[in-house]
């Protein structure tokens, strides 16, 4: 699939960040929060060492699908997140599955805990949907939890997200514990500038 990010004016500013295409440069800034416990349980992966990371990282299918996050300090910025924004196919019968290709965004996302509780990972998420809603033409964005992590859900339900399933023990963590998800979507046609950045 073409890398549809290109269509975007990087980097895209709202009121207090900037998102950005994430480069290899940014590695080692990721690794400094994503190595921390508290981010880690949740996340897809979780390297235990730099070199692993740096690995992983670089495995990844170029271009990275990967936003950074930076929050102007005033003195600069500093890298305080990502958001994964990946573009996926809706699911069409076989007549019209062509028309379902690549018309979703896949939403997933990781911020330094020294920086929560500011409202910066709802500004930058709520940045995110309007880049799948506007340049993107996309018609419905998703994103997906363990239901036990609370901050996760509650961040979707803040930028206007609706809970569409729950299911029961259907997802293995990495302690080997089956754990219930979540999974809440939002379409075009209900994203609102009230809700917007």
């Amino acid at each position: 699939m073409e890398d549809a990010l290109k269509k975007i004016s990087w980097p895209v500013r709202t009121e207090r960040l900037s998102l950005r295409r994430v480069t290899p440069d940014d590695v080692e800034a990721i690794w400094r929060y994503r190595q921390l416990a508290e981010v880690t349980q949740w996340i897809t992966a979780g390297p235990g060492t730099l070199e692993d990371f740096r690995a992983m990282f670089f495995a990844k299918d170029y271009p990275l699908k990967d936003l950074a996050v930076e929050l102007d300090t005033g003195q600069g910025t500093e890298l305080i997140g990502t958001v994964m924004l990946n573009i996926v196919d809706g699911w069409g019968q076989s007549e019209v599955e062509q028309s379902a290709k690549g018309v979703e965004g896949n939403l997933g996302w990781s911020f330094d805990p020294a920086y929560g509780g500011k409202g910066y990972a709802t500004e930058a998420i709520r940045a995110a949907i309007g880049l799948c809603f506007g340049p993107l033409g996309l018609r419905r964005v998703t994103a997906e939890c363990f239901a036990a992590n609370e901050p996760s859900w509650n961040l979707m339900e803040r930028v206007g997200m609706r809970k569409e399933f729950y299911g029961r023990k259907d997802s293995l963590h990495r302690n080997g514990e089956w754990m219930d998800s979540m999974a809440y979507a939002l379409l075009a046609e209900e994203w609102t500038d009230s809700t917007s950045c």
